[in-house]
C-alpha cells in the first residue's frame, strides 16, 4: 500500500529495541476489560462485518475505513491495503513519522504479544525469529514497495465489529502499535490513523476473525467512483451468481493476492502483451504495469488520439500523461469517448476478462485535463510487478475467497450494500444503519465480546 500510491509488502527482520520494553510492560491488566463471550454460536460463518468507506482516487488518494479499537472504544481512521497483512495504528510513544488520528494516538494497556506466541513468528523469516526470553514483546516491521515502512510492536486488544446478524462482536485481535513510519508521496504524513490490512498472513485480521469462527475467510470491497464504498469480512455481500471468478496464485512468502497469466486487450483486439502477473491492490492509488506494458499502452492510447483534438497537456504535474481539449473537461463523461477500452484476457481461466473501459484507467484534474491513470512501475522500484489499484476498482465488488482460492469481480453500486432494500436513495440504505448501527454511535442490544487466548 501507499497513502497515495502502491502498497505491496515484504517483511524484514527487525532487531528488538529495548528501549522500549521498558515503555510498554507485557502482563496483561484484567482492569476495565468486557466480559468473554459465553459462545459464538449465533454468528459462526454465518453473517460479515461490513464497513462503510471514505476517500477518493483522485484527490484525495487513498480510501479509509473506521475501526473502534480498545475498551471503552475509539475511532481510527485507517487506509485500506489489500497488498499487506499487517494492521497496525500510531503509537502513542516516543516516534518518528507520527500520523495524525483524528481522536488521539492509541495508548497501549498492559496488552503486548509476547515474543513466544505463535502469532509473533508469522510477522518475522522463519529464520529471523529469535526471543531472548519469551516474555519479550513482539516486535514487527513492515515495508512497503514504495519505500514506505512501519515498525513498532505488535498488541491485542477489543475490536467492535458490526453483523448483518444485527449484533455486535468485540473480539480481541492482535495488530501492530506503530512508533516509527516513513512515507512517500507529496503529503507527509497522512491524516489517517495508520493501515488496516486486508491480506491473507496468519496476522491479518481476516485470518484472525476467521480463525474465531466469526466468518469465512472472504474479504471484499466495493469503490465507489462518486467516493466511498464498503468494506467487509464474510461472505454474505457476495451474489450467489454473476461473479467472474479467476484463479489466486499462490506463493510462499507473499500475503497479497495476485492472479494471471493475462493477456492485455486494447479495443477488444489481442496485444503483443502476454504473460502478465496482476497483484490487485487497494492500498494503490493508480493502476502500475512493467516498463514494456505500460510504454505498449501509452503508445497504443497515443496512436490512437491521433486527430481527436487532444493535445499533450506537459505543464499538468497531476500525472506523467495528461491530455487538455479544446475546452476545460469537468468529468470522465466528457472525455471517454476519445479514449478506448483495455482488458485483461486470463489466458489459464476459459472467457474470463477484467474489463477497464475508460473511465478505469483515466482521470480529471483540477486544471480540467485528462491524465492517464496507468504508472511505469518499473520505473518507481517495482521491477516486473503489475499492480491493479483503486482506478481500475471502482464500481466493481471485488471478493478475494482464500478458502476456494480465487479473485472475482463485479459490476456494482457500490453507494448502497447489495440485497439491501432499494426504496432508498442517497447513502446506505437506511436497514442496515438501523439494525446495525454502521454509521452512527447507538449500537444493538446484543453483543458478544470474546477474549482471544
Amino acid at each position: 500500500m501507499d497513502f497515495r500510491s502502491k502498497g505491496i509488502t515484504c517483511h524484514t527482520l527487525f532487531v528488538l529495541f529495548l528501549l522500549f520494553s521498558a515503555i510498554f510492560p507485557l502482563s496483561f491488566s484484567a482492569a476495565n476489560q468486557p466480559h468473554k463471550a459465553k459462545n459464538l454460536a449465533t454468528h459462526r460463518l454465518s453473517s460479515s462485518a461490513v464497513f462503510k468507506v471514505q476517500g477518493n482516487v483522485y484527490p484525495l488518494g487513498h480510501y479509509t475505513v473506521t475501526l473502534n479499537i480498545g475498551y471503552p472504544a475509539k475511532p481510527y481512521d485507517l487506509d485500506i491495503d489489500s497488498g499487506s497483512d499487517i494492521t497496525w495504528v500510531q503509537c502513542d510513544a516516543p516516534c518518528k513519522g507520527c500520523t495524525k488520528p483524528r481522536d488521539q494516538l492509541y495508548k497501549p494497556n498492559h496488552n503486548l504479544v509476547q515474543c513466544a506466541e505463535q502469532l509473533c513468528s508469522e510477522v518475522h523469516l522463519p529464520t529471523d525469529h529469535n526471543c531472548a526470553s519469551p516474555d519479550d514483546q513482539c516486535d514487527y516491521e513492515v515495508e512497503y514497495a514504495d519505500n514506505g515502512s512501519s515498525l513498532g510492536v505488535l498488541v491485542r486488544d477489543y475490536i467492535n465489529f458490526q453483523f448483518t446478524n444485527g449484533s455486535v462482536v468485540r473480539p480481541k485481535i492482535a495488530f501492530g502499535c506503530g512508533y516509527d513510519q516513513k512515507y512517500s508521496g507529496s503529503t507527509s504524513p497522512p491524516s489517517t490513523a495508520g493501515v488496516i490490512g486486508l491480506g491473507n498472513g496468519r496476522a491479518s485480521i481476516l485470518t484472525q476473525l476467521h480463525s474465531l469462527g466469526l466468518i469465512r475467510n472472504v474479504v471484499g470491497h466495493c469503490l465507489s467512483s462518486r467516493g466511498g464504498g464498503f468494506l467487509f469480512f464474510g461472505d454474505y455481500p457476495v451474489p450467489t451468481s454473476g461473479i467472474v471468478w479467476t484463479t489466486m496464485l499462490q506463493t510462499s512468502s507473499e500475503k497479497h493476492y495476485s492472479s494471471g497469466p493475462a493477456e492485455l486487450l486494447f479495443n477488444g483486439k489481442a496485444t503483443k502483451v502476454k504473460g502478465l502477473q496482476l497483484i490487485f491492490d487497494s492500498g494503490s492509488s493508480y493502476t502500475y504495469f512493467n516498463s514494456l506494458a505500460y510504454q505498449a499502452v501509452v503508445n497504443l492510447v497515443s496512436e490512437d488520439l491521433k486527430g481527436k483534438q487532444l493535445t499533450r497537456a506537459t505543464d499538468d504535474p497531476s500525472l506523467p500523461i495528461c491530455w487538455k481539449g479544446p475546452k476545460y473537461f469537468k468529468s470522465l463523461s466528457d472525455v471517454k469517448k476519445y479514449f478506448k477500452p483495455l482488458a485483461f484476457s486470463f489466458t489459464k481461466t476459459k472467457n474470463v476478462q477484467l474489463h477497464l473501459p475508460p473511465e478505469a484507467y483515466l482521470i480529471i484534474t483540477k486544471h480540467g485535463n485528462v491524465c492517464l491513470g496507468i504508472l511505469d512501475g518499473t520505473e518507481v522500484g517495482l521491477e516486473n510487478l503489475n499492480i491493479i489499484g483503486d482506478i481500475s476498482l471502482l464500481d466493481k465488488m471485488v471478493i478475494y475467497d482464500n478458502e476456494k482460492q480465487q479473485i472475482g469481480w463485479a459490476s456494482s453500486n457500490c453507494d448502497r450494500l447489495p440485497n439491501a432494500e432499494r426504496d432508498l436513495e442517497g447513502d446506505f440504505p437506511h436497514p442496515y444503519a438501523a439494525n446495525l448501527g454502521i454509521f452512527g454511535n447507538g449500537y444493538p442490544a446484543s453483543f458478544e465480546n470474546i477474549d482471544d487466548q
